[in-house]
């Protein structure tokens, strides 16, 4: 049904509203340039799927697969990812309003030149992700893993990262990003060895 609906979308206004999708399945497909609001998806598979230049308007994906896919340049706004499952995703230079991801997987993702407002990171896994040259604007973090993450040139002034793992993120040689962070004292210890610190 999906397929045809975004064919049909195609031929029309490219916009895709107010419809639920349960156990959709593509691979290599092609969603991009495509308005979806208030659309829900529900256990689907999207591998290696293209949804560049695509919005998100109060758009739910629950227990969703969204392996390698291509989000480059989309815009969310009151939307969520639960329980999902998107490694490998780029969502490079998009664009999250009031955005919540909440038991999610998405490790070795690009978000590098993207902007988050007001989102909600809950409980979810992002390690080894990109996430250089971000914005962030009052969002929060919550339980989440930013194992090895690249946040070169990502301003972090501000963020609450107490609850979060944050063991081996990198960032640039003078570690402005790391200024006016909130940390908790362990991950003070850690960070302290990247700035040659010896804690006696």
């Amino acid at each position: 049904m999906l397929g045809k609906m975004i064919a049909d979308a195609r031929l029309e206004d490219g916009d895709i509203q107010n419809m639920n999708f349960e156990y959709e399945a593509f691979t290599n497909a092609d969603f991009s340039k495509i308005e979806f609001e208030s659309v829900q998806f529900v256990k689907c598979q999207f591998i290696n799927c293209n949804f560049s230049k695509d919005s998100f308007y109060n758009v739910v994906f629950e227990n969703c697969v969204l392996s390698n896919c291509i989000f480059t340049e989309s815009y969310w706004k009151k939307s969520q990812f639960l329980e999902c499952k998107g490694d490998g995703s780029n969502f490079s230079k998009s664009c999250f309003k009031e955005m919540i991801f909440l038991n999610s997987s998405l490790c070795y993702v690009n978000a590098a030149n993207t902007v988050w407002k007001e989102c909600t990171i809950d409980n979810s896994n992002f390690k080894e992700s990109f996430f250089s040259e971000v914005k962030f604007q009052r969002s929060k973090f919550r339980a989440a893993n930013f194992q090895c993450v690249d946040f070169f040139e990502t301003s972090l002034k501000g963020i609450d990262l107490s609850d979060c793992i944050i063991e081996g993120i990198m960032v640039s040689e003078t570690f402005d990003e790391l200024k006016g962070v909130k940390i908790n004292a362990v991950q003070a210890a850690g960070l302290a060895q990247m700035l040659g610190v010896k804690i006696v």
